[in-house]
């Protein structure tokens, strides 16, 4: 695969997967440009961990920050994790340790958002009751976006309220869904049993039958975002974090939210017990400041 093909295959993940604003993406790409050329490599299957190191050395050497060095390390070791799922190489960056650097909070929505965002989409159409239906098992499930588009349909048991979900590293999870889930799943699956064909087995399917991709539900919920007054920064992991966020805010056991985000580390998940206590603090700062003002 030619570099700049592989390059932008990543840009594009980036996008939709984590929704990444156009700013960061454009630094991504910078970065990518800049490791590219010092590797002077045209096919990805050539790259190697030496490129890796011998870049970061010479940026070093240059002199950057340590805040600019680890995101283009992070950006050159997520392009690598990429290329690796994909099957492109087979090396792995994973031992690897990145430049220290702030831990930056996860952006949530509130119940209110929410529920704006959900209400902003009209199911009286095939693709409206496909998109809330997708917003709704994200959201309420927790799921990655990739998890959410790789489902087959054999993977949900709406009747019981649960899913199946095989996640990184190929590991098993079960997930439980609510009835506003099932309630739409419902209604969905009925839809989607009267598409004339469908082409595979995956759960969400656009009327022509074909598969749901990552890039079509970043772009659709960054629409309804929009449509809703919640800016156009809205993207799918940001229904993951909310999630977690909701089940900790509301005295879930963290180890169970780490098995339901299906982390494999307790440590991942810790984070948003922060996003939490700032959350708390927040309405307790509100509440008190409302409080003095009848007060005075």
């Amino acid at each position: 695969m030619k570099i700049a093909e592989a390059m932008e295959n990543y840009l594009v993940y980036l996008m939709a997967e984590k929704g990444d604003s156009k700013k960061t993406i454009d630094a991504y790409e910078n970065d990518l440009h800049q490791f590219l050329r010092f590797t002077k490599k045209e096919q990805a299957e050539k790259l190697t961990l030496l490129d890796y190191e011998d870049h970061l050395a010479y940026l070093t050497s240059e002199g950057l920050s340590k805040a600019s060095l680890s995101r283009k390390a992070t950006t050159i070791k997520g392009f690598y994790r990429f290329l690796k799922n994909e099957g492109v190489i087979t090396v792995s960056l994973g031992e690897m340790e990145l430049p220290k650097r702030s831990i930056r909070l996860p952006r949530t929505l509130s119940d209110q958002e929410i529920r704006k965002l959900f209400g902003s989409v009209s199911t009286e159409s095939y693709k409206g009751l496909l998109n809330l239906s997708m917003m709704e098992l994200c959201y309420s499930c927790g799921l990655r976006v990739s998890e959410l588009c790789n489902l087959k349909i054999d993977q949900a048991n709406v009747q019981d309220g649960y899913l199946k979900i095989r996640g990184k590293g190929d590991k098993e999870r079960m997930v439980p869904m609510n009835r506003e889930c099932q309630s739409y799943l419902t209604l969905y699956l009925k839809e989607r049993k009267a598409l004339k064909k469908t082409k595979g087995k995956n759960l969400f399917l656009h009327q022509d039958g074909s598969p749901v991709s990552r890039q079509y539900f970043f772009l659709a919920l960054r629409k309804y975002g929009k449509e809703a007054g919640l800016g156009e920064n809205i993207h799918p992991h940001m229904l993951r974090h909310s999630f977690a966020t909701t089940l900790l805010e509301n005295g879930a056991p963290i180890r169970q939210v780490q098995e339901l985000l299906g982390h494999s580390k307790v440590e991942t998940t810790m984070i948003y017990t922060q996003v939490s206590t700032r959350l708390k603090r927040e309405g307790y700062d509100k509440a008190m400041d409302g409080e003095k003002g009848k007060q005075a």
